[in-house]
């Protein structure tokens, strides 16, 4: 389990700009609904978009502490 702070904390540390929506889907503090904005997206498809993110989560995801994720990301204009 993590919580939605520390799973938004996780992102930032890969991009420091991310504006980031967190919804927990189930309750549980596993399974999530990400929306993710950010600069680092420009000029990337949607799944190096999605790689990006999914690099800040790959320790959570592979210990458990998150279990499943719905994401949309979206270029930060300015």
């Amino acid at each position: 389990m993590i919580d939605d702070d520390a799973l938004a904390h996780l992102i930032r540390c890969e991009l420091p700009d991310a504006e980031v929506g967190v919804v927990d889907r189930t309750g549980t503090m596993d399974h999530f609904n990400l929306t993710v904005r950010s600069k680092a997206f420009r000029g990337r498809n949607l799944i190096e978009q999605h790689q990006l993110v999914y690099n800040a989560l790959r320790a959570a995801l592979k210990d458990g502490r998150i279990h499943a994720v719905e994401l949309k990301t979206i270029v930060a204009e300015n």
